[in-house]
């Protein structure tokens, strides 16, 4: 029987590469308007953004522990071995959650084989992980090797990612509220990472066009092999820009794939519409 994979909904895949690739889903909640929804389930991405331009704040909340104690306890019943890839743990309560229900389901079914990793991961750089990790188990890999893989990438995927307005992620509590202000008023655009798990800008940039060169070249800065590698870029409702992104990452880098998806309505409620975020490694298995 393949190794189950399961993730949550801040990879930010398309929604039908679940059920396509039998990875079961986790959804983070999304609250907007005053109505709760499951991101990618009951939500899409574009809701998020024109309530966020409309002057809303959406919230976000952890995935349910019903559902954690439900699929688990299901798994276990019927022997399936699994790894849970799991969002970054200084980015939501999510993976603590999990551990904690695990450790309950094991009292029960003390031989259950679920392994839980916490990425440090985000968006479609988790995304990157939960791909390959479901291409593996595809092809019947073992669970050790899977589970080498996903740690593997997880500790070498670089985030570079920028936002359209600073004043989004000053209202989640990411950056200062006098840092958004002065960034709003001199066309600033900070180039933000993912350290052990966490938000960090590290560079402001003046002007859009100048932010989207001086990433390519953190890129060539950073990166590993890019013909040998998958570079993985997700905008939140901003298609033309993004095109003009991968077209420029083509000619500097080569990549031997670009795979685009939209930034998912969790991670979106965050970030604003807008925002740009590449994902590539900095290291190749």
């Amino acid at each position: 029987m393949p190794v189950k994979i399961l993730a949550d909904s801040a990879c930010d895949l398309p929604k039908d590469f679940y059920a396509e690739h039998n990875v079961t889903l986790f959804p983070l909640k999304v609250h907007v308007n005053g109505q709760e929804y499951e991101d990618v389930k009951t939500i899409d991405p574009k809701t998020v953004y024109d309530a966020i331009r409309t002057g809303d704040v959406p919230k976000t909340s952890q995935v349910s522990p019903l559902l954690f104690e439900e699929v688990f306890t299901k798994m276990a019943e019927n022997n399936e071995d699994g790894i849970y890839i799991a969002f970054s743990s200084a980015l939501s309560g999510t993976y603590q959650t999990s551990v904690m229900i695990l450790d309950q389901v094991k009292e029960k079914y003390p031989n259950f084989n679920l392994t839980i990793v916490d990425t440090q991961c985000a968006s479609l750089g988790f995304g990157l992980v939960v791909k390959e990790a479901a291409r593996l188990a595809a092809k019947n890999v073992s669970k050790e090797e899977i589970l080498n893989d996903v740690l593997f990438r997880s500790q070498h995927m670089e985030h570079l990612f920028t936002v359209e307005d600073l004043d989004y992620l000053a209202k989640g509590g990411r950056v200062s509220k006098a840092s958004a202000f002065l960034g709003g008023l001199l066309n600033i655009k900070p180039i933000l990472n993912v350290e052990e798990g966490k938000l960090v800008p590290i560079e402001k940039i003046r002007g859009k066009k100048k932010v989207y060169r001086r990433i390519v070249e953190l890129m060539n800065e950073r990166g590993a092999s890019f013909g040998d590698q998958i570079v993985g870029i997700s905008h939140a409702d901003t298609e033309d820009t993004v095109l003009e992104v991968k077209a420029l990452i083509e000619e500097e880098l080569h990549p031997k794939e670009v795979f685009i998806t939209s930034i998912g309505s969790a991670v979106g409620a965050h970030t604003g519409p807008g925002t740009i975020a590449i994902f590539f490694l900095n290291k190749l298995p």
